[in-house]
């Protein structure tokens, strides 16, 4: 069970047990006691009927046993046993029904007969006591007058018979509230059976979740340690004492220990292997202060008697086993790392130094260029401006053999510059940085494609080229590059579909799976034999002849430059007489959203 949904039971869990225990203790014990009072009550009533009747019958008694004295004396039966007998029933009448009195003072109607009793009463016993005084000369008539005149059987039958309708009542009370006292206790012996019932039930229940709760802490405790036993990197926990609480078996393996190392000083580990004051001090430092260490090179010998060099991390944690915290120590093993480092710090400097000689060679190749440039073209230029001289000077009369050889020296000499301006710009191609920025190609091949149509038509007058240019995207590069790149390809279309009327050029574009794009660059002219396609991109390398197609062999080759520096590569389809398709990718736009989306259109 989670913590967080556990806490709350454990909470209130002894409150709810006190409560169950109070109301198996306590709630049927006020049950019996009402039950028990309410039938006391009933009862109480009914002794108390009974004790107004008794009191009721002693005073009739009372009365009756004075009236029969009086009778006795008025016959002559002067006896201590009489005076005796009115004695005692004089000093109890009164007072008996002055108690009948106090125990009916709650009945109003009980009270009006008892007062009217007692008058009746009093002047009924004075006329026995002059009876009684006068006991010679009285006569059987004054006794029978005294009787009739002063009656009190009829209020005594009267009370009497009041008190037996309230002893009815009050013994019907009294079986009612006797069986509602033997229902109360069963009833109470069934509620503290079932509360006792729910109270063992929901303990043994606690006592199974316990159980459970401990079977399935065991169990990750087990898998707990089995993880830990698997990680290969040595882990150990310490106390704030530096003494071993805990490791896995990577430690142990890579120091050569066992379980009899717990509870023994870190620094005693590994005989010495973390006897490292500046180590020691750091992880004081996570235990006093709960800092973290972070990325701590420690050099060991371990075991095997490898000099390692292990990378530590350690933070404070706690334990549920424990009230104090407790050091987490991981260490990892670097030391082929460190061994890779320092042959990377050594062939960075190797590097270094060959950067340097690349340099000097760069310096030396700007120098050859600039020496190309100015001091071979001028040589150039004198050989093709004597030959125009030349001929100018022989005039109209030479050969045709002194015309030819006038021309294939100019025209070298022409062809000559034209390589050096291609090899200058093949070189600076490969030197230059790149000046990345958003290129249009849209715009781009449409600059170029009327710069080479222009061309055309002052070269090949009445040829004809259909352009077929699908949209093009927005890229990331370097824009004299990319236009470069265009201009060969779309310049070689052009000049390899002259025998080819009309002249038809297609470029298509396409997204690829990587997020970059294809580019492709159809034409329908001379073509070429694929088994000299491994040429087509090296320099110098031409598949026809220069009288047949003009050119330098350079081109492509730049091309190829270009496109590996922007991260690209280019390759070519073709057939002999057939035309042929340049393929080359690029890496995708760094706006997506602004690539263009110009719909198809074709040009003509």
């Amino acid at each position: 069970m989670p913590h967080s949904a556990a806490s709350p039971l454990h909470r209130w869990r002894m409150p709810a047990i006190g409560l169950a225990i109070v109301l198996i203790v306590l709630g049927p014990f006020l049950i019996i006691h009402a039950a028990t009072a309410q039938a006391d009550r009933a009862n109480q009533a009914v002794i108390h009927t009974y004790q107004v009747q008794t009191l009721i019958h002693w005073v009739s008694a009372d009365a009756r046993s004075l009236e029969g004295a009086a009778v006795a004396r008025t016959r002559g039966v002067d006896t201590p046993l009489i005076h005796q007998r009115i004695s005692d029933a004089r000093d109890r009448i009164l007072p008996n029904l002055d108690q009948v009195l106090v125990l009916t003072r709650d009945n109003p109607q009980q009270q009006a007969r008892l007062g009217a009793l007692r008058n009746t009463l009093e002047m009924r016993l004075a006329r026995i006591d002059a009876v009684i005084e006068s006991a010679e000369s009285a006569t059987g008539e004054q006794i029978l007058e005294m009787i009739v005149v002063y009656p009190i059987q009829r209020l005594v039958q009267d009370t009497v018979a009041a008190e037996q309708a309230l002893l009815t009542e009050r013994k019907q009370a009294a079986e009612r509230a006797n069986r509602q006292a033997d229902l109360a206790s069963w009833t109470a012996m069934i509620v503290q059976l079932l509360l006792l019932l729910s109270a063992s039930y929901f303990a043994l229940r606690q006592q199974s979740g316990r159980l459970v709760a401990e079977r399935h802490a065991s169990r990750a405790s087990a898998r707990a340690l089995v993880v830990l036993d698997s990680v290969r990197e040595p882990i150990v926990l310490i106390d704030r004492d530096l003494r071993v609480v805990m490791h896995n078996a990577a430690f142990a393996e890579l120091y050569g220990i066992g379980d009899e190392i717990r509870g023994q000083r870190l620094d005693a580990v590994g005989e010495g292997a973390w006897d490292n004051a500046e180590t020691l001090r750091r992880l004081h430092d996570v235990l006093a202060r709960d800092r973290e260490l972070w990325d701590h090179r420690l050099n060991q010998s371990t075991v095997d008697g490898i000099e390692r060099t292990m990378l530590l991390n350690a933070r404070r944690m706690p334990l549920p086993d424990r009230d104090d915290v407790v050091v987490l120590i991981t260490a990892s093993d670097v030391t082929a790392q460190t061994l890779s480092e320092r042959q990377i710090r050594d062939l960075n400097q190797q590097l270094e130094g060959k950067v340097e000689q690349v340099s000097d060679v760069n310096r030396e190749l700007e120098a050859f260029s600039y020496s190309v440039s100015h001091d071979l073209r001028a040589p150039l230029r004198h050989i093709a401006g004597f030959a125009d001289k030349l001929g100018r000077h022989l005039g109209t009369g030479v050969d045709e053999k002194t015309t030819h050889y006038l021309g294939v020296i100019g025209g070298s000499a022409r062809r000559m510059s034209a390589l050096i301006d291609d090899l200058l710009v093949y070189s600076r191609l490969g030197r230059s940085a790149l000046r990345l920025q958003s290129v249009d190609l849209q715009s781009l091949v449409a600059d170029t494609r009327a710069m080479l149509d222009s061309n055309a038509a002052a070269e090949h007058p009445g040829h004809r080229i259909e352009w077929n240019i699908t949209p093009l995207p927005i890229v990331v590069g370097d824009e004299n590059m990319l236009r470069q790149v265009w201009l060969n390809l779309l310049g070689n279309a052009v000049k390899y579909s002259t025998g080819s009327e009309p002249a038809q050029i297609h470029v298509d574009c396409r997204r690829v799976a990587d997020g970059g794009y294809e580019f492709s660059v159809r034409d329908n002219g001379a073509g070429f034999d694929m088994q000299y396609a491994g040429k087509l991109f090296g320099v110098f390398q031409r598949l026809h002849s220069a009288s047949e197609f003009p050119g330098t062999g350079v081109g492509l080759a730049s091309v190829r430059r270009v496109l590996g520096r922007h991260g690209g590569r280019i390759w070519a389809e073709s057939e002999p007489g057939k035309g042929a398709t340049f393929h080359f990718t690029l890496p995708a736009s760094v706006n997506e959203a602004g690539s263009t989306s110009t719909p198809g259109h074709s040009l003509t």
